[in-house]
């Protein structure tokens, strides 16, 4: 089997964390929504031990913590559910990024069709967006800023710190898409100015099919969300229907074993980095975005004279890596990331993501740079 090199994909599930979501599945199936006996009241401490775990990773309380079927669905609740409120406000002034993944830039899209007007800041060459323009393009009249926390093409950190600066004194809502960046990167999400928050099981090794959105209160209350599904009530009566258990203490015992072990983790990746570094040195590779504020897990990397179909498929038996967002990777155009950082459309077309774990075995690079450089030359 090839070396799996596409965690920001999707992450593999940690052996601990699969045991605990068996035991859900197998033995403890009780519904925590119904408490009238063990197998009810077992799982609803379960789902509560789990909020409590996720809750701690980003400073937030339990209480804030609306357990989704992923960070697409808590991206939804987080841009859709506030937009009642804004509207009754009069407040119809929205931002966003150009670097935003699909889940973000469609519901603005949908804002849009509502009558909002949609701002879209740009982003640098070293695939960050500029706070100050966020400065200059806050109105009275903004209702909602969207920003991520990590992009998911480049790793490249954004300024939260600096945008919780800027929007220090004003009223607007803060949602942050945090999918890639939960558990890896830890002091910019534990920002209070931070309102909303979308998370995601499958790229912190917990499995697919669960996520949260973490809803921090403004004096004591939640912000002002309106569910975008009908039918039970749960989750506070913001997201129907009977919880999934086995992949709710999944995505817990995950968050627990991120902030446990961050350092470790971080320190087996930073090394791995450095080998892919110096693999991909050797090639001429081009890089996309700026190395200072790349995550050690990630790069992104044009190898020129190499289109990226074309190297995928020659590699696909040593190591399996991917050119963009695995939700558009089946698409032929080009990334949306890149060509806002301004990256030729030549550099896109041969652009290749390699994101990696602290699960990851080790490569063989030296087959790796053979055989890119064969391709080269043919």
């Amino acid at each position: 089997m090839p070396i799996y090199l596409d965690c920001n994909a999707t992450t593999p599930v940690e052996p601990a964390v699969a045991k605990l979501a068996a035991r859900f599945l197998e033995q403890d199936y009780g519904n925590p929504a119904s408490p009238i006996h063990d197998y009810g009241l077992f799982a609803r401490a379960a789902v509560e031990h789990a909020r409590a775990q996720i809750a701690r990773v980003v400073e937030a309380r339990p209480d804030e913590v609306i357990f989704t079927s992923g960070a697409t669905e808590a991206n939804n609740l987080a841009i859709l559910g506030l937009a009642q409120s804004a509207l009754a406000e009069g407040k119809r002034h929205v931002i966003t990024t150009a670097i935003e993944h699909k889940a973000v830039l469609e519901p603005f899209e949908a804002l849009e069709r509502l009558g909002f007007e949609v701002e879209i800041l740009p982003a640098g060459a070293d695939g960050r967006f500029d706070p100050h323009q966020l400065a200059a393009a806050l109105r009275p009249d903004t209702a909602l800023v969207s920003t991520m926390q990590v992009n998911n093409e480049t790793g490249s950190v954004q300024p939260l710190a600096e945008v919780a600066n800027v929007l220090a004194q004003h009223p607007a809502w803060w949602h942050v898409d945090a999918a890639q960046g939960f558990g890896k990167e830890l002091e910019q999400l534990r920002q209070k100015r931070i309102d909303l928050l979308s998370i995601s099981g499958h790229k912190i090794y917990a499995p697919k099919g669960v996520g949260a959105l973490i809803a921090r209160k403004r004096a004591a209350n939640l912000p002002p969300l309106q569910p975008l599904m009908f039918g039970g009530g749960q989750e506070q009566g913001l997201r129907p229907g009977t919880l999934p258990v086995p992949l709710i203490v999944g995505l817990g015992d995950a968050a627990k074993l991120a902030l446990r072990e961050h350092a470790q983790r971080q320190e087996r990746c930073r090394a791995f980095r450095v080998q892919v570094l110096a693999a991909l040195a050797r090639l001429g590779a081009i890089q996309n975005g700026a190395e200072a504020h790349c995550l050690p897990h990630v790069i992104n990397v044009s190898i020129p004279g190499i289109p990226s179909d074309q190297a995928i498929h020659a590699l696909k038996e040593v190591i399996a890596i991917s050119s963009t967002s695995a939700c558009t990777s089946h698409t032929r155009t080009p990334s949306h990331v890149l060509a806002a950082m301004g990256v030729s459309f030549e550099q896109a077309e041969s652009s290749l993501r390699l994101s990696w774990c602290h699960l990851t075995p080790a490569v063989d690079w030296e087959r790796v740079i053979d055989i890119l450089q064969q391709l080269r030359q043919a």
